[in-house]
């Protein structure tokens, strides 16, 4: 039985660009070492996916919505479902000076913004710099291999892969409980300085609301230790769902 829209499952997966054979992304920390795509700030754990959601490139989305849970596919995502033709308007010719104090030092390869835009620099010469503004994979095909690890049934996983997916954390550090209706979720000290923790909040919220509809009720709680009293200071943040209001 294929799975249905809106199915949450786990995949691990490794993308390369289907003429060179080069990995561009992958869930396997050993391979983005071995293949010098490793980045450090990020966890390197099995994705969560929502069916026929739009959470992956759009051929992707399809393939996943034709296979059963516990599969392992290997599928092609042709540009025009993955990052677009390649559209040479949007590589243009730039004064040198626009890259204000890191003109001097710009080269070709370098990713650059310019006005709140994203692009490759193609060319630097004659007091000017090519910049392309195309999506770096725009116009390649890509493949990617994936294995389908679980489709998530009980709602204690749900809540846990929802609330990873917007703030990462170690499971030993992700405290949550679930009474009937009701969900509190306990925020550890070291994501309080997370940037824009009140929108990722919001955002658990709204993926619970949505993927667990026996909860109605999320409570989030973050306690502060005084350094001058064993009292602690505690902070509770409640998001209700507005249909349950009285």
């Amino acid at each position: 039985m294929t799975l249905e829209k809106g199915s949450l499952i786990l995949i691990n997966y490794t993308a390369n660009i289907k003429d060179t054979d080069k990995i561009f992304e992958t869930t396997d920390e050993q391979q983005a070492k071995n293949s010098n795509v490793y980045d450090p700030a990020r966890k390197y754990t099995p994705r969560l996916v929502s069916v026929g959601e739009g959470w992956v490139l759009k051929g992707l989305d399809e393939a996943l919505a034709n296979a059963d849970g516990g599969d392992k596919i290997n599928v092609d995502v042709p540009p025009e479902k993955a990052f677009g033709e390649r559209n040479p308007s949007k590589v243009r010719m730039i004064a040198l000076r626009k890259l204000g104090d890191k003109a001097d030092e710009v080269k070709i390869g370098d990713e650059v913004e310019i006005d709140e835009r994203p692009g490759i620099v193609r060319f630097v010469g004659s007091g000017r710099v090519q910049v392309d503004f195309n999506h770096r994979l725009a116009g390649r095909t890509l493949t990617y291999k994936v294995d389908i690890i679980k489709k998530l049934e009980k709602e204690e996983e749900k809540v846990q892969s929802l609330i990873k997916r917007r703030l990462p954390l170690d499971d030993a550090k992700l405290q949550f409980s679930i009474d009937g209706e009701n969900l509190v979720i306990e925020i550890p000290e070291e994501s309080f300085l997370t940037e824009g923790l009140q929108a990722i909040k919001r955002g658990i919220a709204t993926d619970i609301f949505k993927y667990v509809t026996k909860i109605t009720r999320i409570k989030f709680i973050e306690t502060y230790e005084s350094t001058e009293s064993t009292k602690p200071f505690e902070q509770v943040n409640r998001i209700e769902d507005s249909a349950v209001q009285k």
